[in-house]
C-alpha cells in the first residue's frame, strides 16, 4: 500500500507542476498581450483559462480526493495531498486573474481601437517592474514546490510587500493623472485594475509558499512571517 501511494503521489506532483506551467505561460501571455496591445492574444489567454486550465484544476482536485478516500494517508503523505488541494485552488485563482488582465486588454481595445493600437495609449513604465517581480514570485513559488525548498518559499513570501508597494505607487500615479486629465479616467482605471490583479497574484504565490512550508516542515506559518 505504501509503495502504491508513493507512486500515485509522484503522479499527483507531476499534475500540479503541469498545471503550474500552464498557468505561468498564460500569465506571461496576458502581460505580453497588454504590452503589445494585442486583443487576439488576450482572447487566447481567456480561452486557455476557461478550457485547459480549469479542466486541469478539476482533475487535480478529483485525484486528491480519490487518494484521500482510497489510501487514507497519514503524516507527510497527508500533508502533501492537503497542500496540493490548496495549491490547486490558488493556481486556479491565478489563472483567473491572468484572464482578468487579458479581459482588460480587450476592453481597452474596444474603447478606441485606433487610439489603443497607436502610441496614444501608453502602458506606464512603472508596470514593468511590478510584472517582473510578480512573475519572478510565481516562477520561484513553483520551484520551491518542486524542490521542497523552504528557504526559497520564505524568500518569495518576503517579496510580497514589494509588489504591494508597487501597486500602491501605480494607483497613486494613475489617480493623479486622472485628476489632471479626467478624459483618461476610463483607460487608467483599467490599468489600476491590472495592477490590482498582479497584487492578488503575488498574494496567491505567498499563500502557496506558506503551504509549501507546512508541507515540508509541518508548521503553519500563516500570519507569522516577518516582512
Amino acid at each position: 500500500m505504501a509503495k502504491n501511494i508513493q507512486t500515485e503521489i509522484e503522479k499527483l506532483k507531476n499534475q500540479i507542476v503541469f498545471l503550474g506551467t500552464a498557468v505561468q505561460e498564460n500569465l506571461q501571455k496576458a502581460v505580453k498581450a497588454l504590452w503589445g496591445k494585442n486583443p487576439d492574444l488576450a482572447r487566447q489567454v481567456i480561452a486557455t483559462d476557461k478550457g485547459e486550465i480549469d479542466s486541469m484544476e478539476i482533475s487535480v482536485e478529483e485525484e486528491c480526493l480519490r487518494l484521500l478516500a482510497l489510501h487514507q494517508p497519514v503524516a507527510g503523505d497527508l500533508r502533501f495531498i492537503v497542500t496540493v488541494l490548496k495549491i490547486d485552488n490558488d493556481l486556479e485563482r491565478i489563472g483567473d486573474l491572468a484572464a482578468k488582465i487579458a479581459d482588460k486588454v480587450i476592453l481597452l481595445h474596444d474603447i478606441d481601437p485606433v487610439h489603443f493600437a497607436a502610441d496614444g495609449m501608453q502602458i506606464p513604465e512603472m508596470f514593468n517592474a511590478m510584472f517582473a517581480k510578480t512573475i519572478w514570485m510565481f516562477q520561484n513559488t513553483m520551484e520551491a514546490f518542486v524542490s521542497e525548498d523552504t528557504d526559497l518559499a520564505y524568500k518569495v513570501c518576503l517579496e510580497d510587500d514589494e509588489v504591494d508597494r508597487a501597486k500602491g505607487a501605480i494607483r497613486t500615479e494613475m489617480e493623479e493623472i486622472i485628476m489632471r486629465d479626467p478624459a483618461q479616467q476610463v483607460y487608467l482605471a483599467k490599468l489600476i485594475s491590472v495592477a490590482r490583479s498582479m497584487e492578488r497574484i503575488a498574494d496567491h504565490c505567498t499563500n502557496i509558499c506558506e503551504d509549501i512550508i507546512y508541507m515540508a516542515q509541518g508548521k503553519i506559518v500563516r500570519h507569522h512571517i516577518t516582512r
